[in-house]
């Protein structure tokens, strides 16, 4: 073989050496990324990032921002903060079942309003999530097997919502102020009541004792007053009666003059 040839094939060999060198380096360095137990893979033509069951106490930073579909599932996350998923603009499916997810934060789910169809909360220590949590997003929400306050909150929460079918009947009043509640589905609660409404009778009628309460302050402030004056008034026509006449005149006309 010529020496011309030996040193082509030399180099093209040394050249794909160092190309393979370089993509092991970096499939190593984003690995190194990842928190333990995560990795990506791709499902039915989607980019997918699972962290099943990997111990995670919150939500992973590093998550490819191209992922379809993120499994956090069977971890040990408490809560779910502002901008939680913020980087995840292409997020269809969001799974966050089996954590101890106890408080989500509003805007925990911003920027996922325009392509996140499913997300899954079952499972977790929720009582009670405000609705402005789940603004304007149009997933179906999956929130049975938690221990949930039945109140006026929660059944706004419900109407704001899309609940996944079939589930409804997993969320359970785990509390609630009426003790006849606990133990039933919400939705057969709300059936027959409506807490929103019981709630604004209840706030009306504290305002209506409220405004009782200032009116008959008043109105004895007012009495004191009057009955106070009337006192001492009685007690001054005493003390002039009790004066000479003479006297008694000079006093009555000094303050005549007085209050003229």
């Amino acid at each position: 073989m010529p020496a011309a040839e030996r040193v082509l094939l030399r180099s093209v060999t040394m050249w794909l050496l160092l190309q393979s060198l370089l993509l092991l380096a970096s499939c190593l360095r984003s690995a190194a990324a990842f928190p333990k137990g995560c990795y990506p893979s791709e499902e039915e033509g989607l980019k997918t990032f699972r962290c099943s069951n990997a111990r995670l106490t919150e939500v992973p930073r590093d998550i490819p921002n191209d992922t379809n579909k993120l499994y956090l599932d069977s971890n040990r996350i408490p809560f779910l903060p502002r901008d939680a998923f913020r980087d995840l603009p292409l997020l269809l499916e969001l799974d966050l079942s089996h954590n101890a997810i106890a408080s989500v934060e509003s805007g925990a789910f911003r920027g996922l309003a325009e392509h996140l169809h499913s997300l899954d909360l079952s499972s977790n220590r929720l009582v009670s999530v405000s609705k402005d949590a789940f603004s304007n997003l149009k997933a179906k929400v999956n929130l049975s097997n938690n221990p949930w306050l039945c109140d006026c909150r929660l059944q706004e929460l419900i109407r704001t919502v899309d609940l996944v079918a079939g589930s409804s009947g997993g969320i359970v009043c785990h509390s609630s102020a009426q003790e006849e509640h606990v133990g039933k589905a919400f939705l057969q609660v709300i059936a027959n009541m409506d807490f929103c409404n019981v709630y604004k009778k209840t706030t009306d009628i504290a305002m209506l004792v409220t405004m009782f309460g200032w009116f008959a302050m008043v109105i004895s402030y007012l009495v004191y007053y009057v009955r106070q004056n009337q006192e001492d008034a009685r007690r001054h026509l005493e003390y002039l009666k009790s004066l000479p006449s003479k006297q008694r005149r000079s006093e009555e006309s000094s303050t005549i003059s007085t209050v003229v």
